[in-house]
């Protein structure tokens, strides 16, 4: 097995294995709902929102999260910047976070997981 196999085998054996790290959550992704998907979502970060010229609105933060799942779990699309997602709060929750896409990559070199 070459090391590009081992890689691939870890991923879903320790990082995206629910026994470990990650949780299954239902995502919302380009009108399309995908259930129990294997994920690790990045602890959120809270950030004071820069106020612009004539805004009046106090109390709004920016929170930022990463979020980290097989491609093959959002039928082999990778989420585009700009859009929107949506992942349950906690498993089989029917209360549904929403995030804006700020940045997406996928890894070319795990592409085929």
């Amino acid at each position: 097995m070459n090391f590009k196999d081992c890689v691939a085998t870890d991923i879903h054996k320790v990082f995206l294995n629910t026994g470990e790290f990650a949780q299954r959550r239902t995502v919302r992704y380009d009108g399309m709902e995908y259930p129990d998907v294997p994920l690790v979502l990045e602890e959120l970060v809270q950030e004071q929102r820069d106020r612009l010229t004539g805004d009046h609105v106090g109390g709004l933060h920016i929170i930022s999260a990463v979020l980290y799942c097989a491609r093959a779990d959002l039928g082999g699309k990778t989420p585009k910047q700009g859009a929107g997602l949506e992942i349950a709060a906690r498993e089989g929750g029917r209360f549904f976070q929403k995030y804006y896409i700020a940045a997406s990559a996928c890894d070319t070199r795990l592409a085929a997981l």
